[in-house]
Order: C-alpha cells, then structure tokens, then sequence
C-alpha cells in the first residue's frame, strides 16, 4: 500500500525556494520600515487560553479558531487566528504605558476555514497597532504606515477602500432596530443586494430607508463624501465619520484612495474608520484595518487603538516570480586563506555554498554560477561551467 505521509491537509502548503527568500526578504523589510516609524516588535505565543482570544471584540474569530484541551491545567487553548487581540492584551496588561504605544508584529496564524478557495488556512501576518490616542491623527499615522508598507512590497495597481462603520451604526441606532434585523442589513449591504436592502428596510421613517439603500452607491473618490453629506440624514454620528474620511483622504499619497460607504468588513470588531487594501487584479483584499477602541478592556483598560495587518502569503502571490538567488561554489578544505576568502565573501553579502566530498557530479543543484579556484596560489572567483 502506498504511503501518503507526505501529503498535507487541504489549505496547508509549504512555501519553497526561492519564495521563501521572497517571503522572508520582504518580512524584513516591513519590520525595519514599522520600526523606523517608532512600532516596537512583539512576539506572541502561537497559543493562549481561548478567552484571552476571543475577548470583546474579537468575539467573532471564534469559529476560525481551531481549539485544545491543555494537557498541563485542563482548559482550553486556542490557536490564534489573529495576532491584533494578543497585542492590545500586551498594550492593557504588559506594558501598563499611559501614553501613546506602538506595536509590530510578524507570526504565523492558523484558520479553521480558508477565507476563500484560493486562500491558505495558515496565514502569515504582519501588522502594526497604534494605543492610547482617540483621535483622527492616530487613523491617518496607520493610513499612512500601511500605504508606505503597500508601496514597499513593490505590489503593483495599489488602491485603499475607507469606510467608516459610524455611519450605519448611527442610522440603525436612530432607527431602534433589533440586533437581527442589524445583522441582516449588514449581510444585505456586505452584498450590495439592493431588493434585500429594500424588503428589510420596509416601514423604517424619516428617509432612514432610503439612506440605507442608497449607501451602497456612495462608492468612489472623494466626491463620495460630499454626495453622502446631501443625501445621509445629518445624524451627530455620521457628520462625524463623513469628517473623519475626509481628513484621511485630503492629502495625495500616491496611491489610489476610494470610498466606499457599505463596506462593514469587521463590523462587530471596528468602531471607527476601517480600510481595505488591494493589488493588481486580486478580487479579495490584501490587508485590513481600522479603529478598534477597547479591545484591552478585559485586561483591565480599555485603551483607544487602531492598526491593520496583511498577509505575506498574499502578498507575495501578486508579486512577479522570484529569481533564485545565485552564488559562488568554494571547495571544501582547512587551507587558513580559503577559509579567510570564504568568511570575507559572506561578511561582504555573497552567498557562498561549500562543495562538500564527492558532490562534485551536483553542481547544477547548488544554485552557484560561479567557483573559487586556486591559482599562482590565490583563491579567484571564476564562472561555473556547467
């Protein structure tokens, strides 16, 4: 019977040569850029008790996350699906700052179910949180950090969609309508389902119907906001949003910014301004954010915050095919100026791989395209010969 130890569950994948180069390289990069910006690194555990993970508003990871029973204390694990609930936790309970804190991260996070068919169940995510500042500056600084991420990774045709979840909030809240109605309605504008949006919003007074049918056509650049300003009720909570968005958009920032005032991807979890960003011809997006205050409340704060994260795994799907990385073959030997050649060479940025015994007939496996020799008593570089 032939053995299938090899193969693995459905949404894993192994990421190979020389993508993981690409991978690891532009993990790198985003973690030098967040730090140049002030975002400390953390590292969580892959693994915490499941209320700490499922707190407040990340109630809605439950069903993505895959749960243990804790051999050592007999309580339930979970395996992070989103690394955002342990930072705000490290933000409220570790470091107990009063001021403003910034965090990055980069870890390994587990799905119980792929977002999509094409999507991976084991997501790569890189993000950066901003706590302990409630206004508008703190939006446009992570706005402005992740258009700088985006324009690093060298992804081409970036453009940003801003919502704002304010606005539905304040015109469900006026309306009184009961959470499954909410819930429905958000379904319905998720959808842009135009005769959905009708049917449940039958019998709602005060142009609140119509306000909501109407938002999944406020769709576009800036101009959205003022079309919105005619035609939403002037409710305390959507002039709000409708000035927050307007404050992130003001300034060109080189990449294409939209509006989009019926998309509520996270609602549940954001409170304030929300973004999605996307690249080349990719239907779904590549990172998500936005304003998230009080998430550290169960750990005894409830802190202001905001951050995004993406995924490197994606990322690097819309990027061009990566070259391997070519290199220089060095025998294998104690000769002291070999090795003195040899550590010089990888001091200076080469790769350098040793020809270990009798591999000699392997030489097109090594990814070198050039050999050490030795000669009139001097280790030269050469072309390798096939």
């Amino acid at each position: 019977m032939m053995s299938h130890a090899w193969l693995l569950p459905e949404y894993f994948e192994d990421i190979l040569p020389p993508y993981a180069r690409q991978v690891e390289g532009l993990r790198r990069r985003l973690m030098d850029l967040f730090e140049s910006w002030g975002y400390e690194p953390v590292c969580p555990p892959l693994m915490e008790y499941l209320e700490s993970l499922l707190t407040g508003a990340a109630q809605d990871l439950d069903l993505k996350t895959f749960k243990v029973v804790d051999g050592l204390s007999g309580r339930t694990l979970g395996v992070r699906a989103d690394i955002t609930p342990q930072v705000a936790r490290i933000d409220a309970h570790l470091l107990n700052r009063q001021g403003v804190t910034r965090l990055c991260y980069a870890g390994t996070v587990l799905h119980t179910r792929p977002a999509a068919l094409t999507h991976s169940r084991e997501l790569l995510q890189l993000g950066a949180e901003l706590f302990g500042h409630a206004g508008i500056e703190a939006d446009i600084e992570i706005l402005d950090l992740l258009l700088a991420a985006l324009q690093a990774t060298g992804l081409p045709d970036l453009r940003v969609s801003l919502g704002h979840v304010g606005i539905f909030q304040a015109i469900v809240g006026s309306a009184g309508l009961s959470e499954g109605l909410q819930q429905e309605l958000f379904l319905a504008l998720q959808a842009k389902d135009i005769p959905a949006l009708e049917r449940l919003t039958t019998g709602l007074a005060g142009g609140l119907a119509e306000s909501l049918c109407r938002l999944p056509e406020l769709y576009g650049g800036p101009e959205v906001i003022a079309a919105a300003r005619s035609i939403l009720p002037a409710l305390p909570g959507i002039t709000q949003a409708l000035s927050d968005l307007e404050q992130l958009v003001q300034t060109d920032r080189g990449i294409n910014l939209l509006v989009d005032l019926a998309d509520l991807r996270g609602y549940g979890y954001h409170n304030g301004v929300m973004f999605a960003a996307y690249a080349g011809g990719q239907a779904q997006a590549i990172a998500l954010g936005g304003r998230y205050d009080g998430a550290g409340a169960i750990f005894g704060r409830a802190r202001p915050a905001t951050g995004f994260s993406l995924d490197l795994r994606r990322v690097v799907n819309g990027l061009t095919e990566p070259k391997p990385r070519q290199g220089i073959l060095a025998p294998y030997g104690t000769d002291a100026a070999l090795r003195a050649r040899v550590q010089a060479l990888r001091a200076s940025g080469e790769r350098v791989v040793t020809e270990l015994p009798g591999q000699e007939a392997y030489r097109a496996e090594s990814g070198c395209d050039r050999i050490l020799v030795q000669e009139q008593g001097e280790w030269r570089i050469k072309p390798l010969v096939a």
